[in-house]
This record gives structure tokens, C-alpha cells and sequence, in this order.
């Protein structure tokens, strides 16, 4: 993979919007075990991005783009995968899922989600 075109694409199991953010704030506080986004509860608190995640995609090289449920539907019609999930895409290539919304379900921690990224990304992509 040649990081210069490729990117690294997380999509959300959560709808976009400020309503729809408070909402989902709310929800991962009071039933967190019922809450639908696994990357959600994992790389972010009540309202922001834990540090060490954002230190983490810092480091990568790869170019990052952040989605929503609702646009990415809408920036990928057609690609029908479970949410949440992260991706990973060269060039105009089509997605590939690189964590999926089931391995991301059952991490337990940030920790481990950075670990497994890594992982994936030190290895070339099939």
C-alpha cells in the first residue's frame, strides 16, 4: 500500500448532526451497553476524541476521513458492510474493510484497538 494515495476510513454506527451527537453523548453514559457504536464508545468520550487515539492517527501517514452512517451511505452507494467499521482505500479503489463492526464489538479497550490497527496497517492489504 502506498500511503501517499491511500486512506484510512472510519465510519461511525452513529447519524451526523449536533441533535444526533448530544443524543448519542447521552445514550453511551446511560446504556452504554446497549449504545450501537463500538468505535464510538471506544475513541471517544462525552464530546471529544481521547488524546491517545488522535495522538495514534497522528502517526500514521495515511490521509484519514471520518463518516457518519448517514454520509457514508451516501459517499459510497452500493457498499453494503456492517457499522461500525474502519476501512482502509487506495487511489479510486473500492474500501476494504480492515477492522470489522465485529472485531470492533468485541474489543475491550482503546489499547487494543490501537494494537490491532497497527497490526493490520504494518501488513500488506489482500
Amino acid at each position: 500500500m502506498n500511503p501517499a494515495n491511500a486512506r484510512l476510513i472510519l465510519v461511525y454506527n452513529a447519524d451526523s448532526g449536533l441533535l444526533n451527537a448530544v443524543k448519542d453523548a447521552v445514550w453511551k453514559v446511560v446504556r452504554p451497553a446497549t449504545y450501537p457504536c463500538s468505535l464510538c464508545a471506544l475513541t471517544y468520550g462525552w464530546v471529544s476524541m481521547h488524546g491517545a487515539w488522535r495522538a495514534f492517527l497522528e502517526t500514521q501517514p495515511l490521509a484519514k476521513v471520518f463518516h457518519h452512517k448517514d454520509d457514508f451511505a451516501a459517499a459510497f452507494p452500493g457498499l453494503a458492510i456492517s457499522l461500525p467499521a474502519i476501512l482502509v482505500a487506495e487511489g479510486e479503489g473500492a474500501p476494504q474493510v480492515l477492522v470489522s463492526a465485529q472485531e470492533l464489538d468485541a474489543l475491550s479497550d482503546l489499547e487494543a484497538l490501537i494494537a490491532l490497527v497497527s497490526q493490520r496497517l504494518d501488513r500488506p492489504q489482500s
